[in-house]
This record gives structure tokens, C-alpha cells and sequence, in this order.
């Protein structure tokens, strides 16, 4: 078995493993909660071993700080797979069966050596949905949580992936909180990031979209942490993902339905109770069904938003929000909804996974709210052109509300000094 310390047989560890969890049960220890307890319990049970082993009773460790550890892992982690948890280079772990774990390092998959068997994948499901309120069975196949590190967790049950539980936890890497910061891991130049910012604090509606790992909820927690002090924020979310700095924030995540069928909460739920909660800026982390139609009707009335899409370009993310509107109801129309794009988003921000594995801004377009032939217009702002992002030449359409916040945007986009103030009260 994989996590296994090579200093130690498995019979021994085994052992070890099972007279700590007897420790745990009889002091009534939660593993995930007190893990300082339980590493506590694991090393008085290794001590115990090491003292018979001078008698020569059992066999003498020879790493007992590395047993310990893996102790500590199997009981108040995750097993085997803490290690890759641990890793601040992995992305991401899946599991397609047992014995084939792979991981992203730097954008590219690999197929790791740790081997699982059956009942230890289904034990480490368990003990992951525990800590987040939500469940997985038959009735509901799939789940969505979040994992106490703030990593995201996906359930697939076996049944409805072939032969094997599906799970893919995709962990949250802080690389950037800030728009200087993604400056510096070379996402975008320090034009973009300035010209972002400045768009933020006007109330630009944003819309941020790219492929799947493209660094889409990395760039709106740094275009988050930009909006003015002042202002009261709600975001709305699948599972909590946004982490950002704000004095006025309220979160919020949905809800699966509990065992009667009843209490589910819908993303499409919570946008709209976002509206009673005197919000200055809703958030919404990823825009996916029909709740798009209740941000669209948000946006249109003048409260300033953001939130992210799936999407291949900055102009296919403008068609899928003209489509996904239709999912709310056969009495929505395409004759109502493109228009309604065309005037609600401001910007679009589109992002790729470069093939050396680097996150990066490649194309920053704006909506000036024109429709032709049932298509909408756009004027590219910044394009990349080979390895570098440049200004093209476009404008904004919104320049009032950069007007409002002392902002010359042309004076911005063309490299001059046009200072935005630090929004205030966000650390």
C-alpha cells in the first residue's frame, strides 16, 4: 500500500495503525478536528512499540518520526493521498480506480505510484464529505464539496463511473490574491492588470472566462480583492472558492437536498436572494444553467457584477451567455436575451493553459452594447500577440464611470500615469 513508510513493514504500521484508532475511539478524539490529539496518541503508541522492541518483542522502527506521521495521515488526513495534499507543487489528484491515482503538476497530468484498494477509496470519500455537511449515494451519485484546506472535491459512485468511485479533488492554491501578483507569475503585463483595476473600481460588469484549470477563479478573487472598501458584496457559489479581502462580504454556497428530498438550495437560489441583501457588487463564482438569466436581470439593472464561464474564447463566452438564459423557461427568448447581454457585460477576460503549463490573460475585450444580425459586437482591448499581451487600440464603452473615479482610461491603456487609489479598508 502506498504511504506506507519504507523504514517500517506494513504488518507493523498496520498494527500500529489499528491500536491508535482503539486510542482515538476510547478518548472520544475527532480525528479531523483535533489533530494535535491525535498526534499526541500516535506518539505515545510508537513510543509504546519502540520500548518492547528493546526487549526484542516486536521489530524496532526505524524511523519512528516517519511513522508517526503516517499515523497521523491515515487517521486525521487522508490516508495516502495526503502526501499529494501536502505537495505545494500538485494541482490537482484524481482517482480513475484504485490503482491508477494521477496528479497536475504545472499544468501537465501524471500518473502517480500510489496504489489504493477498493475499501480505502470509499473510506477516504467518507471521511472527506464528513467534514463538509454533504453526502453521496445512490439517489444522488454526484457531490461537489469543500475539503477543510479549501480544496474542491468531486464525487462520481461508482455505478455511473465504470467499475469505480470517480474522484477528483482540485486543490486551492493562493499563487496570487492580488492583480500586481498575477503581474508577477507572468499572467498578464502590468497594462492589463492596471487597466482591470481601474474597470473594478468603475463597476465594470466582468465576465471572466476559459477552459477547465485555466486560472478563472484565481483572476476574479484578484479582481475581487479590488472592489472599493465601501462597497457591501455578495458572492454566490457552487462551493465556497472565492478567498479574498473585503470588510463587507457575504458568502454564500448551495445546498444538496437531505434524505427527505427537500432543502435544496440552487445557485439560481441564491442569486436571487442575493438581490434582497443590499448588495453593491454580486459575485457569482461560475455561471453554468439557468441562473444566468437571474444575473443577466441583475446586471440590467444597474448593480455591478462579475463571475465567471466556461468557454473557448472572449467571444463564445458572450454566445453561451446568450444561451443559457433559454434554460430558464420555454417564455425566454433569444429577441429578449442577446440584447440584454449586449448591455449587462462590460468586459470579457478571457484566459488559456499555455502548453508549458502557465495561466495566462489572452484577450481582454469590450461590449459596447451594439447587436447586429443577432450578434454582438465587441472591441478588442488587449489581444496576445505570440508571448506578449498588448493594448490594441480599443476603449471601454462605460468611459462616464472611469470619469467618476478620476481615471484618464486613455491615458491608462496608452502606458501614462493615471493613479488608482487602493480601495479602502481591504488589507
Amino acid at each position: 500500500m502506498a504511504g506506507t513508510t519504507a523504514a517500517a513493514p506494513r504488518a507493523v504500521v498496520d498494527a500500529l495503525d489499528a491500536a491508535l484508532r482503539e486510542d482515538v475511539r476510547r478518548e472520544g478524539v475527532d480525528p479531523q478536528r483535533e489533530v494535535d490529539v491525535v498526534r499526541r496518541l500516535a506518539r505515545k503508541v510508537v513510543g509504546d512499540h519502540d520500548e518492547r522492541s528493546l526487549t526484542g518483542a516486536t521489530t524496532p522502527l526505524a524511523d519512528a518520526a516517519a511513522v508517526v506521521e503516517e499515523l497521523v495521515a491515515r487517521i486525521a488526513g487522508f490516508g495516502p493521498l495526503q502526501a499529494l495534499l501536502d505537495d505545494p507543487d500538485v494541482e490537482e489528484i484524481w482517482i480513475n480506480d484504485p490503482t491508477r491515482v494521477f496528479v497536475a503538476r504545472h499544468g501537465r497530468h501524471e500518473l502517480t505510484d500510489v496504489m489504493l484498494a477498493r475499501g480505502q477509496v470509499d473510506e477516504l470519500v467518507e471521511r472527506m464529505l464528513k467534514s463538509s455537511g454533504r453526502r453521496v449515494d445512490l439517489s444522488r451519485p454526484f457531490v461537489d464539496a469543500l475539503l477543510p484546506g479549501g480544496h474542491r472535491l468531486h464525487v462520481v459512485l461508482e455505478g455511473i463511473s465504470r467499475g469505480f468511485t470517480a474522484v477528483n479533488i482540485r486543490k486551492f492554491r493562493l499563487q496570487a490574491a492580488r492583480l500586481d501578483e498575477l503581474v508577477e507569475l507572468g499572467s498578464m503585463p502590468a497594462s492589463a492588470a492596471a487597466f482591470l483595476a481601474a474597470s473594478v473600481r468603475a463597476g465594470l460588469n466582468i465576465l471572466v472566462a476559459g477552459g477547465t484549470q485555466a486560472g478563472k477563479t484565481t483572476l476574479l478573487n484578484c479582481l475581487s480583492a479590488a472592489i472599493p472598501g465601501g462597497e457591501r458584496v455578495v458572492s454566490c457559489e457552487e462551493v465556497f472558492e472565492l478567498k479574498f479581502p473585503h470588510p463587507d462580504w457575504v458568502p454564500m454556497q448551495t445546498r444538496q437536498a437531505g434524505l427527505e428530498g427537500t432543502g435544496e438550495i440552487r445557485l439560481r437560489d441564491l442569486v436571487k436572494e442575493s438581490l434582497r441583501m443590499r448588495p453593491s457588487r454580486v459575485l457569482v463564482g461560475e455561471v453554468r444553467a439557468e441562473e444566468c438569466l437571474d444575473l443577466l436581470l441583475a446586471l440590467n439593472s444597474g448593480l455591478p457584477g462579475m463571475c465567471t464561464l466556461h468557454a473557448n474564447s472572449a467571444r463564445e463566452a458572450l454566445t453561451k451567455m446568450c444561451t443559457l438564459p433559454l434554460l430558464a423557461g420555454e417564455n425566454i427568448s433569444a429577441r429578449f436575451v442577446v440584447p440584454t447581454v449586449a448591455s449587462s457585460v462590460d468586459l470579457v477576460v478571457h484566459l488559456a493553459l499555455d502548453p508549458g503549463g502557465t495561466r495566462r490573460v489572452s484577450e481582454i475585450v469590450a461590449v459596447p452594447g451594439r447587436v447586429e444580425d443577432d450578434v454582438i459586437e465587441v472591441e478588442p482591448i488587449f489581444e496576445r500577440r505570440g508571448t506578449d499581451l498588448r493594448w490594441v487600440g480599443g476603449v471601454p464603452a462605460r468611459l462616464d464611470r472611469f470619469e467618476r473615479i478620476g481615471v484618464d482610461v486613455h491615458a491608462l491603456l496608452r502606458g501614462g500615469r493615471s493613479v488608482v487609489p487602493a480601495p479602502a479598508g481591504v488589507g
